[in-house]
């Protein structure tokens, strides 16, 4: 068993927060970063700082924005968009009825070889291709 977890764009963005949603995702990247068996894709950055620099109270700046990348991302963002990639998500939109963007998260946590991928987009304890969603915040 590999160990490694996928972390889905909520998880960041929760951190952002206060309550115990934002210590559990705060727990959750730590554990990802310090482990190295954490996982994000390009997807999960993207949609993450679309919503730093849009959505939050008080948006992320350019500088605090580079820090996160270095700090954060860099460390734990294994997949890349690939042809490969869409395949597999066009096959998992098709067969599971995902949503495109669920479609995309599912097929990067599996190309990693991911165990876990923490979500609560998707059903809590479903099993997709042998990834298992977790919902960390129920």
């Amino acid at each position: 068993m590999s160990g490694r977890f996928f972390l889905d764009t909520n998880i960041f963005v929760y951190s952002f927060e206060t309550g115990a949603k934002a210590r559990e995702a705060k727990a959750l990247i730590r554990k990802a970063v310090a482990t190295k068996r954490g996982i994000v894709s390009f997807q999960v950055v993207q949609e993450f700082f679309s919503v730093a620099f849009r959505r939050f109270a008080k948006p992320m700046s350019v500088a605090e924005a580079e820090q996160y990348l270095s700090t954060v991302f860099r460390p734990i963002l294994a997949v890349q968009s690939t042809p490969a990639l869409y395949m597999e998500a066009l096959h998992l939109y098709n067969i599971h009825a995902l949503s495109w963007y669920d479609s995309l998260i599912v097929a990067a946590a599996i190309q990693a070889e991911c165990e876990v991928l923490y979500s609560e987009d998707l059903q809590n304890n479903h099993k997709l291709d042998g990834l298992q969603i977790r919902n960390p915040f129920v």
